[in-house]
């Protein structure tokens, strides 16, 4: 195995074990809900990744399958009279209707491309927004509450990270094998040059599709968790656009494209935007200062962290060299010192 193979493989456990000390470290619950939302929002950031890392459609309506999948606990919950933890059981109905929510949405936004797309996913967010405010079953503009979860909140933080950290993990895990696939290779290939790999018989309809979908169930069901700890979920806050800004944002950060990068961009992000909203100096400028520091990002980190942190440390491995040697130009051998110089040649003119 290649040293570098088992030195990625070692940090991963590494991370994995501090990971999962965290919340036997720091017990105290104002520190612990800020592992909590880092997991949620790992979670939705890996998801996002899947769809648009991969296949270079920027969507903006992932609050769509969040909010959804939220709802379809809060709804099920209050109508079939569950217990706080009998609530847990139906985090497979909210990855469901995640991805049962991302096949009509699908099937209308992926018929344009890039800019369009983008615009499309905005229409559609809204459109739910509004359902959520209007439909009777949804309580309106009150929202729903779920069942309150006994014990500390300590404790309440811990079940909820563990949960989270699960999350993640497993996304983590779908991720990588969706980018090992020659699933996850068709969708970069579309990334690259949808009509190039439709004329290679990726059927590009299909593949979008399909990652749309997994991104969805994988947001629903990320959605069900948050809303669930924060104890109520309303249209405002269950779709909310600065949602889909702070996933964008932490991607790019992290690295477009990278499953480390949406990770790292996650645990970044979502940390200091709590500690902001904590602030009272700050109150009202936390949107400001995380829009500057995209524009930032864009500007001055447009490859994101993990990228630009890569070529760095390969720049300083090779001390400037070229990562990858030149191959030999092909041509006739030069002489040798030794050998006696060529002939020159002789004029076929000949003597005037």
């Amino acid at each position: 195995m290649k040293p570098q193979t088992l030195t990625k493989g070692g940090g991963i456990v590494v991370l994995l074990i501090l990971a999962v000390l965290f919340p036997q470290v720091f017990s105290n619950p104002g520190v612990s809900v800020y592992g909590v939302f880092a997991m949620v929002f790992a979670t939705a950031a890996v998801a996002w990744h899947i769809f648009s890392g991969n296949t270079g459609y920027i969507s903006l309506g992932q609050a769509v399958f969040y909010g959804s999948g939220a709802y379809a606990m809060g709804i099920a919950a209050r109508d079939w009279h569950m217990s706080p933890h009998a609530t847990f059981e139906l985090l497979p109905l909210s990855a469901a209707v995640g991805a049962i929510v991302a096949v009509p949405f699908g099937l209308i936004a992926l018929r344009v491309r890039r800019h369009t797309f983008i615009v499309v996913t905005i229409a559609v967010f809204f459109i739910f927004q509004l359902m959520a405010f209007n439909f009777s079953f949804t309580n309106g503009s009150s929202g729903l509450g779920f069942p309150f979860l006994n014990g500390t909140q300590a404790q309440v933080n811990e079940i909820f990270y563990y949960i989270g950290l699960a999350c993640t993990v497993g996304a983590v895990i779908i991720a990588w094998l969706i980018g090992r696939s020659r699933f996850g290779l068709q969708l970069r290939a579309i990334r690259d040059d949808e009509d190039r790999a439709r004329g290679l018989g990726v059927k590009t309809a299909r593949v979008k599709l399909a990652a749309f979908v997994i991104s969805g169930a994988l947001t629903g069901l990320i959605g069900a968790v948050a809303f669930y700890y924060d104890g109520q979920v309303e249209p405002q806050t269950g779709f909310d656009p600065l949602f889909d800004l702070a996933l964008v944002l932490m991607v790019f950060l992290g690295g477009f494209g990278s499953i480390s990068g949406a990770v790292l961009g996650a645990l970044i992000i979502e940390p200091l935007r709590l500690w902001i909203n904590t602030q009272p100096a700050l109150n009202g400028y936390g949107e400001i200062l995380l829009g500057g520091v995209f524009l930032l990002v864009v500007l001055f980190m447009p490859r994101g962290i993990i990228p630009t942190g890569s070529e760095f440390i390969t720049k300083v491995r090779t001390r400037g060299r070229p990562a990858v040697i030149p191959a030999t130009t092909i041509g006739p051998a030069a002489t040798t010192p030794s050998s006696p110089p060529a002939s020159p040649p002789v004029s076929s003119g000949g003597a005037r």
